[in-house]
């Protein structure tokens, strides 16, 4: 039986200076939630960007690193191996056949726990608060295991259901896209895992990468049971990964992969042992850095969360004033809103935002979702930007921009220069990982 390839010290402790984390509570608070609130911001209906608002248990939670894949690949053995749970009362249940049904929520607890989803999503101090949303259906299907461990004091890993590509979506009994949207949104790193038998690329896959797209540098494709092949078939399905991968990844640097056999069993005679140990030991130093680097990528949420809000508040002033210079002593207000609402581009709407704000046209949400957003939010329920300001308190626009291009990425700054772990030896350069 082989033990788990480690390091000096493979998973120190994650430095996040109290201090920082208050002030990026602080910032968020007092800058950025007063606009969500102002503009219901957490009720806009976006499709490849989430809409909700970001909670004190996600700004504060773990980091997260999810797997993801086809059925029996060997998610869950990869986290059992990861934990070292192989032959306890507490691994993982794997097989052949398609085991994991379930959203499994693997966190610390002070002691060996299966939590309920109805539980999860009912405690609003976890970072899971928000997939209520998704339904009681889906809640069925979430379930939490807590458990003492080291590694779990510091990252939370999500195994997901595999793929099957010959299913119906509608079949799985809640909106399968969405809650792996939430998902993929919220992981420092994301884990897809393959094995030399399942390289077919399908409907649901293609889906994930559409979801995916923003998150490259997060991406880490695994190439599991490795040791089941010769060296030369190994090279060949190798090579066909990238084949059936290259269309689905736009990006000129291709995503890194880790070639080895992630469960307890010593590797098969006659293969690369010595690359498949290395493998491992990469995988361990690339997990390792994004626990080391919580806060920095805590406070770059935060900012580009706030760029959303932003931007979300900028287009409903807008909408806002192209009503009010529409509106005529004899219009109907309904008529007049609805055909702005309906048709954005006849009055500049969008256009007008990218020319006056600097705003990147990439980061725009889609025009269908502000008729969702306006169809059960009535115009009268919003003010205009300038009408939120205070002598006291200032202007609401003005903190939120101060927060996005001064205070984040100065507190962000400041945690890089003052930010070091401890470290055995040099650390690998890893060209995917967006710095």
């Amino acid at each position: 039986v082989r033990v788990l390839t480690s390091l000096c010290t493979p998973f120190p402790p994650a430095f996040i200076s109290t201090g920082a984390m208050k002030t990026l509570l602080n910032i968020y608070h007092k800058a950025i939630k007063p606009m969500e609130d102002a503009y219901r911001y957490n009720e806009l209906r976006q499709h490849e960007v989430t809409g909700n608002s970001a909670s004190y248990g996600e700004i504060t939670s773990k980091p997260m690193v999810l797997f993801l894949g086809p059925w029996s690949v060997g998610k869950s053995s990869m986290i059992n191996y990861l934990l070292g749970l192989h032959g306890t009362s507490q691994e993982l249940y794997t097989g052949a056949e398609p085991t994991t049904s379930e959203y499994t929520v693997i966190m610390h607890g002070e002691k060996f726990r299966s939590v309920e989803g109805i539980v999860m999503a009912a405690d609003s101090s976890r970072s899971f608060s928000p997939l209520e949303k998704f339904g009681q259906g889906f809640l069925e299907r979430l379930v939490g295991v807590e458990m003492p461990h080291k590694l779990l004091e510091r990252v939370t890993f999500v195994d997901t259901p595999g793929i099957i590509e010959n299913r119906k979506q509608q079949e799985r009994g809640y909106p399968y896209n969405e809650v792996c949207q939430w998902f993929i949104d919220r992981a420092d790193l994301i884990f897809l895992v393959f094995d030399p038998t399942k390289l077919d690329v399908g409907g649901e896959l293609e889906m994930l990468f559409r979801q995916m797209k923003g998150r490259e540098s997060q991406i880490r494709l695994i190439l599991n049971k490795a040791d089941s092949l010769s060296n030369q078939d190994l090279m060949r399905v190798y090579g066909a990964l990238f084949w059936s991968m290259a269309p689905l990844i736009n990006v000129t640097e291709p995503p890194r992969v880790y070639v080895s056999s992630f469960w307890p069993q010593d590797y098969a005679v006659d293969t690369s042992r010595e690359l498949f140990m290395r493998e491992e030991i990469s995988l361990l130093e690339d997990l390792n850095q994004v626990i080391e680097n919580q806060l920095e990528n805590k406070i770059a949420f935060i900012r580009q969360h706030g760029i959303r809000v932003r931007i979300h508040a900028l287009l409903v002033d807008r909408y806002l004033q192209t009503y009010y210079d529409k509106l005529g002593w004899f219009s109907d207000p309904y008529e007049v809103f609805r055909d702005i609402v309906d048709d954005p581009d006849k009055y500049y709407i969008f256009k007008s935002i990218l020319a006056k704000t600097n705003v990147s046209k990439f980061d725009l949400p889609d025009k269908e979702a502000y008729q969702d957003f306006f169809g059960v939010n009535p115009v009268s329920g919003f003010k205009q930007l300038s009408s939120h300001c205070s002598w006291t308190g200032g202007c609401l626009l003005e903190k939120i921009e101060r927060a996005v291009s001064h205070e984040l990425p100065a507190l962000l700054s400041s945690i890089s220069r003052n930010t070091e772990g401890p470290g055995c030896g040099e650390k690998p350069k890893n060209r995917w990982r967006r710095e």
